[in-house]
Protein backbone atom coordinates (compact mmCIF):
# COMPACT_ATOMS: atom_id res chain seq x y z
CA UNK A 1 0.00 0.00 0.00
CA UNK A 2 2.70 2.37 1.17
CA UNK A 3 4.54 1.58 -2.08
CA UNK A 4 1.63 2.12 -4.26
CA UNK A 5 1.28 5.49 -2.42
CA UNK A 6 5.06 6.50 -2.81
CA UNK A 7 4.50 5.88 -6.52
CA UNK A 8 1.51 7.82 -7.16
CA UNK A 9 3.00 10.69 -5.38
CA UNK A 10 6.19 10.10 -7.41
CA UNK A 11 3.57 10.41 -10.91
CA UNK A 12 2.27 13.57 -9.23
CA UNK A 13 5.38 15.40 -8.96
CA UNK A 14 6.77 14.36 -12.20
CA UNK A 15 3.01 15.41 -13.86
CA UNK A 16 3.50 18.91 -11.58
CA UNK A 17 7.20 19.51 -13.09
CA UNK A 18 6.39 18.75 -16.34
CA UNK A 19 3.38 21.01 -16.49
CA UNK A 20 5.24 23.09 -15.69
CA UNK A 21 8.44 23.08 -18.12
CA UNK A 22 5.17 23.40 -20.08
CA UNK A 23 4.00 26.42 -19.06
CA UNK A 24 8.00 27.81 -18.82
CA UNK A 25 8.35 26.79 -22.42
CA UNK A 26 5.16 28.97 -23.50
CA UNK A 27 5.86 32.07 -21.29
CA UNK A 28 8.35 34.63 -22.39
CA UNK A 29 9.33 37.18 -20.72
CA UNK A 30 10.17 41.15 -22.01
CA UNK A 31 12.24 43.43 -19.95
CA UNK A 32 12.22 47.32 -20.77
CA UNK A 33 12.27 50.80 -19.29
CA UNK A 34 9.47 52.78 -21.57
CA UNK A 35 6.60 53.88 -18.86
CA UNK A 36 4.47 55.52 -21.01
CA UNK A 37 4.29 52.30 -22.62
CA UNK A 38 3.87 49.52 -19.91
CA UNK A 39 -0.24 49.92 -20.16
CA UNK A 40 0.05 49.48 -23.98
CA UNK A 41 2.28 46.89 -23.88
CA UNK A 42 0.47 45.14 -21.07
CA UNK A 43 -2.67 45.15 -23.46
CA UNK A 44 -1.03 44.17 -26.53
CA UNK A 45 0.45 40.86 -24.49
CA UNK A 46 -3.03 40.33 -23.68
CA UNK A 47 -3.84 40.09 -26.87
CA UNK A 48 -1.14 37.96 -28.56
CA UNK A 49 -1.98 35.41 -25.56
CA UNK A 50 -5.43 35.25 -26.66
CA UNK A 51 -4.38 34.72 -30.03
CA UNK A 52 -1.57 32.55 -30.11
CA UNK A 53 -1.95 30.70 -26.25
CA UNK A 54 1.49 32.41 -25.27
CA UNK A 55 1.73 34.24 -22.50
CA UNK A 56 4.31 37.13 -22.41
CA UNK A 57 5.26 39.18 -19.14
CA UNK A 58 5.86 42.67 -19.37
CA UNK A 59 8.68 44.00 -16.90
CA UNK A 60 9.19 47.78 -16.57
CA UNK A 61 12.09 48.82 -14.74
CA UNK A 62 13.03 52.45 -14.65
CA UNK A 63 14.46 54.87 -14.63
CA UNK A 64 16.84 53.94 -17.79
CA UNK A 65 19.95 54.10 -16.13
CA UNK A 66 18.79 51.73 -13.37
CA UNK A 67 16.69 49.22 -16.09
CA UNK A 68 21.17 49.66 -17.88
CA UNK A 69 22.77 48.77 -14.79
CA UNK A 70 19.96 45.54 -14.00
CA UNK A 71 20.74 44.45 -18.02
CA UNK A 72 24.11 44.62 -16.97
CA UNK A 73 24.02 42.51 -13.91
CA UNK A 74 21.72 40.13 -15.49
CA UNK A 75 24.30 39.90 -18.33
CA UNK A 76 27.06 39.14 -15.98
CA UNK A 77 25.30 36.33 -14.01
CA UNK A 78 23.51 34.99 -17.63
CA UNK A 79 19.99 35.61 -16.21
CA UNK A 80 18.69 37.91 -19.23
CA UNK A 81 15.15 37.87 -20.35
CA UNK A 82 14.00 36.46 -23.64
CA UNK A 83 13.19 40.29 -25.27
CA UNK A 84 15.14 43.29 -23.67
CA UNK A 85 16.42 46.50 -24.93
CA UNK A 86 20.13 47.55 -24.52
CA UNK A 87 20.62 51.34 -23.87
CA UNK A 88 24.45 52.15 -24.41
CA UNK A 89 26.80 53.05 -27.49
CA UNK A 90 26.61 50.89 -30.32
CA UNK A 91 30.42 49.59 -28.94
CA UNK A 92 28.74 48.18 -25.72
CA UNK A 93 25.51 46.78 -28.44
CA UNK A 94 29.09 44.52 -30.21
CA UNK A 95 29.78 43.40 -26.79
CA UNK A 96 26.85 41.58 -25.71
CA UNK A 97 26.29 39.99 -29.43
CA UNK A 98 30.20 38.83 -28.85
CA UNK A 99 29.23 37.59 -25.65
CA UNK A 100 26.69 35.43 -26.91
CA UNK A 101 23.94 37.08 -25.69
CA UNK A 102 21.82 38.65 -28.54
CA UNK A 103 20.22 36.66 -31.41
CA UNK A 104 21.62 37.30 -35.12
CA UNK A 105 17.72 37.96 -36.74
CA UNK A 106 19.25 38.66 -40.27
CA UNK A 107 17.51 35.65 -41.69
CA UNK A 108 14.10 36.04 -40.11
CA UNK A 109 14.08 39.67 -41.70
CA UNK A 110 15.06 38.51 -44.90
CA UNK A 111 12.59 35.32 -45.04
CA UNK A 112 9.90 35.74 -47.45
CA UNK A 113 11.80 38.16 -49.32
CA UNK A 114 12.06 40.21 -46.93
CA UNK A 115 8.72 40.38 -45.65
CA UNK A 116 9.44 41.74 -42.16
CA UNK A 117 12.83 44.19 -43.07
CA UNK A 118 10.43 45.88 -45.76
CA UNK A 119 7.92 46.64 -43.90
CA UNK A 120 10.00 48.66 -41.61
CA UNK A 121 11.83 52.12 -41.88
CA UNK A 122 15.43 51.50 -42.79
CA UNK A 123 16.90 54.48 -40.60
CA UNK A 124 15.61 52.32 -37.81
CA UNK A 125 16.81 49.03 -38.97
CA UNK A 126 20.59 50.83 -39.85
CA UNK A 127 20.38 51.21 -36.28
CA UNK A 128 20.52 47.98 -35.30
CA UNK A 129 22.23 46.88 -38.31
CA UNK A 130 26.46 46.32 -38.55
CA UNK A 131 27.23 46.26 -41.75
CA UNK A 132 30.60 44.16 -43.64
CA UNK A 133 33.64 44.98 -42.12
CA UNK A 134 32.22 46.86 -39.27
CA UNK A 135 34.81 48.19 -36.24
CA UNK A 136 33.57 46.07 -34.15
CA UNK A 137 33.95 42.59 -35.77
CA UNK A 138 31.06 41.98 -35.18
CA UNK A 139 29.54 39.52 -37.89
CA UNK A 140 27.20 41.57 -40.94
CA UNK A 141 23.70 41.23 -40.02
CA UNK A 142 20.85 42.83 -38.15
CA UNK A 143 20.83 42.70 -34.08
CA UNK A 144 17.69 44.41 -32.88
CA UNK A 145 14.22 45.54 -34.12
CA UNK A 146 12.71 48.58 -33.59
CA UNK A 147 9.67 48.93 -31.54
CA UNK A 148 9.14 52.69 -32.64
CA UNK A 149 11.34 55.46 -34.47
CA UNK A 150 12.46 59.33 -33.59
CA UNK A 151 13.45 62.57 -34.96
CA UNK A 152 14.40 65.66 -33.80
CA UNK A 153 13.50 68.50 -35.67
CA UNK A 154 11.82 72.18 -34.99
CA UNK A 155 8.70 72.69 -33.32
CA UNK A 156 6.86 76.93 -34.02
CA UNK A 157 4.27 77.60 -31.68
CA UNK A 158 1.26 78.89 -34.60
CA UNK A 159 -0.41 81.40 -32.24
CA UNK A 160 2.48 82.74 -30.86
CA UNK A 161 4.16 83.40 -34.40
CA UNK A 162 0.63 85.07 -35.98
CA UNK A 163 0.71 87.08 -32.44
CA UNK A 164 4.53 88.63 -33.97
CA UNK A 165 3.10 88.65 -37.49
CA UNK A 166 4.64 85.70 -39.28
CA UNK A 167 2.70 84.38 -41.51
CA UNK A 168 4.28 81.26 -42.59
CA UNK A 169 7.46 79.65 -40.73
CA UNK A 170 10.94 80.14 -41.74
CA UNK A 171 12.41 77.93 -44.67
CA UNK A 172 16.20 80.13 -44.11
CA UNK A 173 18.32 80.82 -41.45
CA UNK A 174 17.94 84.70 -42.54
CA UNK A 175 14.08 84.34 -41.99
CA UNK A 176 14.42 82.63 -38.42
CA UNK A 177 16.39 85.42 -37.47
CA UNK A 178 13.78 87.73 -38.94
CA UNK A 179 10.86 85.74 -36.93
CA UNK A 180 13.08 85.85 -33.66
CA UNK A 181 13.55 89.57 -34.06
CA UNK A 182 9.92 90.48 -34.64
CA UNK A 183 9.06 88.23 -31.82
CA UNK A 184 11.08 89.81 -29.58
CA UNK A 185 9.65 93.30 -30.72
CA UNK A 186 6.31 91.66 -29.20
CA UNK A 187 8.09 90.41 -25.88
CA UNK A 188 8.16 86.74 -26.86
CA UNK A 189 11.53 84.61 -26.41
CA UNK A 190 12.20 83.21 -29.99
CA UNK A 191 13.80 79.56 -29.59
CA UNK A 192 14.20 77.05 -26.43
CA UNK A 193 15.66 73.86 -26.16
CA UNK A 194 17.75 71.77 -23.37
CA UNK A 195 20.55 72.77 -24.23
CA UNK A 196 22.24 72.27 -20.49
CA UNK A 197 22.49 68.75 -21.90
CA UNK A 198 25.37 68.69 -24.02
CA UNK A 199 23.68 66.10 -26.36
CA UNK A 200 21.48 68.10 -28.10
CA UNK A 201 23.57 71.00 -28.23
CA UNK A 202 25.90 68.68 -29.67
CA UNK A 203 22.96 67.58 -32.06
CA UNK A 204 22.19 71.15 -33.52
CA UNK A 205 25.60 72.04 -33.80
CA UNK A 206 25.80 68.90 -36.16
CA UNK A 207 23.04 69.68 -37.88
CA UNK A 208 24.40 72.86 -39.29
CA UNK A 209 27.75 71.24 -39.74
CA UNK A 210 26.44 68.40 -42.46
CA UNK A 211 24.66 71.85 -43.70
CA UNK A 212 27.45 74.15 -44.18
CA UNK A 213 30.05 71.90 -45.39
CA UNK A 214 28.66 68.44 -46.16
CA UNK A 215 28.89 64.74 -44.47
CA UNK A 216 32.63 63.91 -46.14
CA UNK A 217 33.75 67.27 -44.55
CA UNK A 218 32.44 66.41 -41.01
CA UNK A 219 34.03 62.69 -41.18
CA UNK A 220 37.04 64.20 -42.44
CA UNK A 221 37.39 66.63 -39.49
CA UNK A 222 36.64 63.49 -36.99
CA UNK A 223 39.44 61.63 -39.21
CA UNK A 224 41.75 64.11 -38.58
CA UNK A 225 42.12 65.74 -41.60
CA UNK A 226 40.11 68.86 -41.56
CA UNK A 227 40.85 71.34 -38.63
CA UNK A 228 38.33 72.85 -36.36
CA UNK A 229 39.95 76.05 -37.12
CA UNK A 230 38.57 75.54 -40.69
CA UNK A 231 36.39 78.36 -41.78
CA UNK A 232 33.37 75.99 -42.52
CA UNK A 233 33.69 75.45 -38.28
CA UNK A 234 33.52 78.93 -37.66
CA UNK A 235 30.28 79.69 -39.39
CA UNK A 236 28.81 76.40 -37.30
CA UNK A 237 30.05 78.00 -33.99
CA UNK A 238 29.34 81.88 -35.12
CA UNK A 239 25.48 80.44 -35.62
CA UNK A 240 25.51 80.31 -31.86
CA UNK A 241 27.13 84.28 -31.24
CA UNK A 242 24.51 85.23 -33.82
CA UNK A 243 21.62 83.68 -31.97
CA UNK A 244 23.07 84.61 -28.68
CA UNK A 245 24.27 88.28 -29.68
CA UNK A 246 20.81 89.28 -31.37
CA UNK A 247 18.57 87.58 -28.58
CA UNK A 248 16.95 84.77 -30.16
CA UNK A 249 17.59 82.17 -27.37
CA UNK A 250 15.29 81.89 -24.11
CA UNK A 251 17.02 83.29 -21.26
CA UNK A 252 18.96 80.66 -19.47
CA UNK A 253 19.18 77.85 -22.05
CA UNK A 254 22.50 76.69 -21.49
CA UNK A 255 21.33 75.30 -17.96
CA UNK A 256 17.88 74.23 -18.87
CA UNK A 257 17.62 70.53 -18.72
CA UNK A 258 15.16 69.34 -21.50
CA UNK A 259 12.09 68.72 -19.49
CA UNK A 260 12.12 72.24 -18.58
CA UNK A 261 12.76 73.42 -22.22
CA UNK A 262 9.89 71.16 -22.72
CA UNK A 263 7.18 73.01 -20.29
CA UNK A 264 8.50 76.38 -21.94
CA UNK A 265 7.27 75.74 -25.13
CA UNK A 266 3.82 74.06 -23.72
CA UNK A 267 3.12 76.93 -21.96
CA UNK A 268 3.91 79.00 -24.72
CA UNK A 269 7.07 81.02 -23.15
CA UNK A 270 9.10 80.44 -26.45
CA UNK A 271 7.70 80.30 -29.96
CA UNK A 272 10.41 77.76 -31.49
CA UNK A 273 11.35 74.32 -30.00
CA UNK A 274 14.19 71.85 -30.96
CA UNK A 275 12.95 68.87 -29.52
CA UNK A 276 12.30 65.11 -30.95
CA UNK A 277 8.98 63.16 -32.34
CA UNK A 278 8.41 62.16 -28.32
CA UNK A 279 7.38 65.66 -27.26
CA UNK A 280 4.09 65.16 -29.10
CA UNK A 281 3.17 62.85 -25.84
CA UNK A 282 4.58 65.40 -23.57
CA UNK A 283 2.94 68.39 -25.35
CA UNK A 284 -0.19 66.92 -24.85
CA UNK A 285 -0.16 66.24 -20.96
CA UNK A 286 1.60 69.75 -20.71
CA UNK A 287 -1.34 71.24 -22.73
CA UNK A 288 -3.42 69.47 -24.96
CA UNK A 289 -4.91 72.58 -26.33
CA UNK A 290 -1.32 73.29 -28.10
CA UNK A 291 -1.80 74.60 -31.41
CA UNK A 292 2.53 73.38 -33.13
CA UNK A 293 3.54 72.39 -36.43
CA UNK A 294 7.15 70.55 -37.64
CA UNK A 295 9.97 72.45 -39.24
CA UNK A 296 13.63 71.65 -40.38
CA UNK A 297 16.03 73.63 -38.72
CA UNK A 298 16.19 76.50 -41.38
CA UNK A 299 19.24 76.02 -43.87
CA UNK A 300 22.10 78.03 -44.30
CA UNK A 301 23.35 76.55 -47.38
CA UNK A 302 20.47 75.91 -49.87
CA UNK A 303 22.89 73.59 -51.87
CA UNK A 304 23.26 71.21 -48.89
CA UNK A 305 20.75 69.10 -47.79
CA UNK A 306 19.80 69.37 -43.29
CA UNK A 307 20.37 65.98 -42.00
CA UNK A 308 18.33 65.88 -38.93
CA UNK A 309 19.41 63.23 -35.99
CA UNK A 310 16.80 60.50 -36.01
CA UNK A 311 16.44 56.73 -36.34
CA UNK A 312 15.15 54.07 -33.83
CA UNK A 313 13.54 55.16 -30.69
CA UNK A 314 13.29 52.30 -28.72
CA UNK A 315 14.68 48.71 -30.08
CA UNK A 316 14.33 45.30 -28.38
CA UNK A 317 16.86 42.11 -28.94
CA UNK A 318 16.05 38.28 -28.62
CA UNK A 319 18.24 36.88 -26.26
CA UNK A 320 20.43 34.23 -28.30
CA UNK A 321 20.84 31.39 -24.99
CA UNK A 322 16.75 31.55 -24.37
CA UNK A 323 15.15 28.37 -24.76
CA UNK A 324 12.53 30.03 -26.29
CA UNK A 325 13.87 32.28 -28.93
CA UNK A 326 11.78 30.98 -31.35
CA UNK A 327 9.00 32.23 -29.60
CA UNK A 328 10.48 35.40 -28.53
CA UNK A 329 11.35 36.41 -32.34
CA UNK A 330 7.44 35.30 -33.03
CA UNK A 331 6.18 37.79 -30.83
CA UNK A 332 8.32 40.57 -31.98
CA UNK A 333 7.42 40.22 -35.52
CA UNK A 334 3.74 40.18 -34.16
CA UNK A 335 4.45 43.43 -32.22
CA UNK A 336 5.99 45.04 -35.41
CA UNK A 337 3.39 44.52 -37.49
CA UNK A 338 0.85 47.20 -38.96
CA UNK A 339 -2.48 46.45 -36.30
CA UNK A 340 -0.14 46.63 -33.46
CA UNK A 341 2.71 49.75 -34.36
CA UNK A 342 -1.05 51.68 -35.12
CA UNK A 343 -2.07 50.48 -31.84
CA UNK A 344 1.17 51.56 -30.10
CA UNK A 345 0.92 55.04 -31.87
CA UNK A 346 -2.46 56.18 -30.99
CA UNK A 347 -2.02 55.34 -27.54
CA UNK A 348 1.62 56.34 -26.74
CA UNK A 349 2.30 59.15 -29.43
CA UNK A 350 5.03 57.75 -30.72
CA UNK A 351 5.81 57.44 -34.20
CA UNK A 352 5.64 53.88 -35.35
CA UNK A 353 8.56 51.64 -36.93
CA UNK A 354 6.39 50.23 -39.54
CA UNK A 355 5.65 52.37 -42.35
CA UNK A 356 2.21 50.88 -43.47
CA UNK A 357 0.86 52.05 -39.85
CA UNK A 358 1.71 55.71 -40.81
CA UNK A 359 -2.14 56.70 -41.73
CA UNK A 360 -3.35 55.75 -38.35
CA UNK A 361 -1.30 58.16 -36.59
CA UNK A 362 -2.31 61.70 -35.48
CA UNK A 363 -1.37 64.82 -38.15
CA UNK A 364 1.44 66.43 -35.73
CA UNK A 365 3.22 63.12 -36.04
CA UNK A 366 2.40 62.36 -39.72
CA UNK A 367 4.68 65.76 -40.03
CA UNK A 368 7.43 64.05 -38.19
CA UNK A 369 7.33 60.67 -40.29
CA UNK A 370 7.77 62.70 -43.56
CA UNK A 371 11.37 63.82 -42.36
CA UNK A 372 12.36 60.23 -41.87
CA UNK A 373 14.19 59.96 -44.89
CA UNK A 374 16.53 62.97 -44.30
CA UNK A 375 17.81 61.10 -40.69
CA UNK A 376 21.45 60.12 -39.76
CA UNK A 377 22.87 59.48 -36.56
CA UNK A 378 26.08 59.27 -34.95
CA UNK A 379 25.85 55.31 -34.42
CA UNK A 380 25.46 54.75 -38.53
CA UNK A 381 28.29 57.06 -39.67
CA UNK A 382 31.32 55.69 -40.65
CA UNK A 383 33.65 58.00 -38.38
CA UNK A 384 32.60 58.98 -35.07
CA UNK A 385 34.44 61.77 -32.98
CA UNK A 386 36.48 61.43 -29.89
CA UNK A 387 34.62 62.15 -26.93
CA UNK A 388 37.07 64.26 -25.25
CA UNK A 389 36.83 66.53 -28.15
CA UNK A 390 33.02 66.50 -28.53
CA UNK A 391 32.93 67.34 -24.31
CA UNK A 392 34.79 70.66 -25.43
CA UNK A 393 33.12 71.35 -28.37
CA UNK A 394 29.92 71.16 -26.74
CA UNK A 395 31.22 73.04 -23.58
CA UNK A 396 32.67 75.78 -25.81
CA UNK A 397 29.31 76.65 -27.56
CA UNK A 398 28.22 77.10 -24.24
CA UNK A 399 30.68 79.18 -23.34
CA UNK A 400 29.79 81.52 -27.12
CA UNK A 401 26.12 81.56 -25.53
CA UNK A 402 26.84 83.15 -22.73
CA UNK A 403 29.51 85.33 -24.26
CA UNK A 404 32.75 84.08 -22.41
CA UNK A 405 34.62 83.13 -25.58
CA UNK A 406 34.49 83.74 -29.06
CA UNK A 407 33.85 80.95 -32.16
CA UNK A 408 37.49 81.44 -33.02
CA UNK A 409 38.89 81.17 -29.47
CA UNK A 410 36.43 77.74 -28.98
CA UNK A 411 37.72 76.41 -32.44
CA UNK A 412 41.28 76.92 -31.33
CA UNK A 413 40.99 74.83 -27.94
CA UNK A 414 39.04 72.16 -29.54
CA UNK A 415 41.19 71.33 -32.29
CA UNK A 416 44.11 71.36 -29.36
CA UNK A 417 42.50 68.82 -27.74
CA UNK A 418 41.93 66.85 -31.08
CA UNK A 419 45.85 67.16 -31.95
CA UNK A 420 46.50 65.42 -28.33
CA UNK A 421 44.03 62.85 -28.38
CA UNK A 422 45.07 62.30 -32.10
CA UNK A 423 48.88 62.00 -30.84
CA UNK A 424 47.89 59.93 -27.93
CA UNK A 425 45.91 57.33 -30.85
CA UNK A 426 49.21 57.28 -33.02
CA UNK A 427 51.37 53.95 -32.65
Amino acid sequence: MRRKIATLALCLLVCCGCAKRQEDLNTITLWHWMTDRQNALEELARRYEAQTGVKVKIDLYAPSDIYSQRIVASAQSQVLPDIYGILDKKEIFASFIQSGFVADLTEEFQKNVGAWEKMLFPKALDVNRFPEGNIYGVKAGIYGVPLDVTNIQMLYNKNLLQKAGIKTPPKTFQEFIAAGLALKRVGIAGLVSGWGEMWMVDCFASNYAFNIMGEEKVMATYRGEVPYTDSDWIKVFDIFKELSKKGILIEGIVTKPNKYAEQDFALGRAAFAFNGSWCVNVYHDMNSDLQYGTMLPPPINENLPMRIWGGAGSSLVVNNASVRKDKAIAFLKWLTEKDQQAYLAIETKNLPANREALESIPPILGEFASAMDLTTHPTIWPSNENGLVIEKFDKGIQSIIIGEKTPEEVAREVQAIKERELQKARP
